[in-house]
């Protein structure tokens, strides 16, 4: 009977270990598919035209604070500290991380705070807790995001109907955010050398011998080869742009281009020759400026502007195009003409080109104001878009630059070619920031508007706007 307990016993103790190993080994290979992260940073600027308008019409500000940074010219926003894990079976990420950002407008009496932004490419959203006029909702799904394989840069991401609330417009409810970046921390240091085992000190690297190289052997007659740049150094390129496509075909309507200086018509835009630029690799900066100028006439409208020392800097995903600016008024030099989203930009040299191709540009408040008359002010606004701009770089005089092509403009081909008058048809709507150009022209904009719808259909809208306010003067 002792001997049927003690069987049933040990059967009972093997059943229970058989059940806690069970559970053990299914922990522990739970646990194994999950490994955790640290030290991670997230890069998003929610949306650019949203930025833009807390700082510009909404009259406000953009703070950060605790971890998280901003870049410079109203640019995106760098969240630090990230933690959390990789499922190494899914091959998926969770990721919290530290920082806020607080968008304040002064004029329309608003303060959004976002916070605990996290990041989750399994079920691919960007959420955080939002502070809305002293408010707090947690766990805002605030974008869908287009998760990719790593390296997860420049991510697509859409805006949800919850963020549209928290933002304060229904327009941002399925408009595109700004791309997301998702990056790891830097690789550890090279390590020391290791002590040799004889000596117990470091292996000293063999010194390079102290003879030169035999020179190879050259004919008497001929001369030595000239020497090339070093690497890295820029020796030509070329930047291709069309300033914007609206504005090319309203001049092409009854007007002129001229082009000089070494600058040409290429497609539908202008190709400026190279003049001087620095490339770092490393940082992903591009300081480069080119030559020639393009000229935009229409006499009967009083237009002349000439574009010209055309410079783009670059700083990772930001830019800017600066541009000299003359009209009737006068010359403005280095206006901030654009900025440039790199997003998607490599920096990658490819047969000792950089090829940065068709950058998307948008104006700024210059830019726009550049246009600007007395009378109606620029039918442009600050994020208009304009046409996109190509910068090709060689690193070697004998490398082979990109040949020229369209600008890839805003929809629709333009005409404007160099040094046309007259013709011209201009059909269809007109793109982009507006129907007429108002330029710094002295021409009064009564007599000017006028003309301009008789000529140009697609201005009717600015013309019947400019003598409502001539009507209402007299009155």
């Amino acid at each position: 009977m002792a001997s049927s307990r003690r069987s049933i016993a040990l059967a009972a103790s093997a059943a229970t270990a058989l059940t806690l190993g069970a559970t053990s080994l299914a922990m522990t290979s739970a646990s194994a598919a999950e490994r955790p992260l640290k030290d991670y940073t997230l890069t998003w600027g929610v949306k650019e035209s949203y930025r833009g308008y807390v700082t510009g019409m909404a009259g406000g500000t953009i703070t950060t604070a605790d971890g998280a940074s901003q870049a410079e010219k109203n640019g995106e926003f760098t969240f630090t500290g990230g933690t959390g894990t990789y499922d190494s079976d899914a091959h998926t990420v969770k990721l919290s991380f530290k920082g806020s950002v607080t968008f304040k407008g002064e004029l329309h009496k608003f303060e959004t705070k976002l916070t605990d932004l996290q990041f989750d490419s399994a079920k691919k959203t960007l959420t955080a807790d939002v502070t809305r006029d002293g408010k707090l909702t947690e766990d805002v799904p605030l974008a869908e995001v287009a998760v990719t394989p790593p390296p997860m840069k420049g991510m697509a991401t859409k805006l949800t109907k919850e963020a549209a609330t928290q933002l304060g417009s229904s327009s941002y409810e399925g408009a595109a955010g700004d791309p997301l970046t998702v990056t790891g921390p830097a690789a550890p240091p090279t390590e020391s050398p290791k002590p040799s085992p004889s000596t117990g000190q470091p292996t000293p690297k063999p010194s390079p011998s102290t003879s030169k190289p035999n020179p190879k052997p050259s004919s008497s007659t001929s001369s030595p080869a000239p020497t090339k740049p070093p690497a890295g150094e820029i020796v030509d390129g070329k930047l291709t742009w069309g300033v914007k496509e609206s504005f090319r075909r309203y001049i092409s309507s009854g007007g002129e281009v001229k082009t000089a200086g070494g600058a040409k018509k290429v497609g539908e835009g202008y190709e400026f020759p190279y003049k001087s630029a620095k490339f770092d690799a490393k940082g992903k900066k591009v300081d480069a400026g080119f030559n020639g100028s393009v000229q935009f006439l229409y006499t009967a409208h009083g237009i002349d502007m000439t574009f010209s020392d055309v410079k783009v800097k670059t700083n990772g995903t930001s830019g800017t195009l600066l541009v000299d600016v003359k009209t009737a008024k006068g010359t403005q030099n280095d206006v901030e003409f654009a900025t440039l989203d790199l997003a998607k930009a490599t920096y990658t040299v490819k047969d000792d080109v950089l090829l940065l191709d068709k950058i998307p540009a948008a104006f700024t408040a210059a830019g726009a104001k550049t246009f600007a008359n007395d009378e109606v002010g620029s039918i442009y606004k600050p994020g208009d878009k304009i046409d996109p701009v190509t910068v090709a770089l060689s690193l070697d005089e004998d490398a082979a630059l990109p040949g020229g092509g369209g600008t890839g403009g805003n929809g629709g081909s333009g005409t404007g070619g160099s040094s046309t008058t007259g013709g011209g048809s201009v059909g269809g709507s007109v793109g982009g920031g507006g129907n007429l150009a108002a330029t710094g022209s002295d021409v009064p904009a009564g007599p000017l508007l006028g003309a301009a719808a008789a000529v140009v259909a697609a201005g009717a809208g600015v013309v019947f706007a400019a003598r409502r306010r001539k009507t209402a003067d007299e009155a």
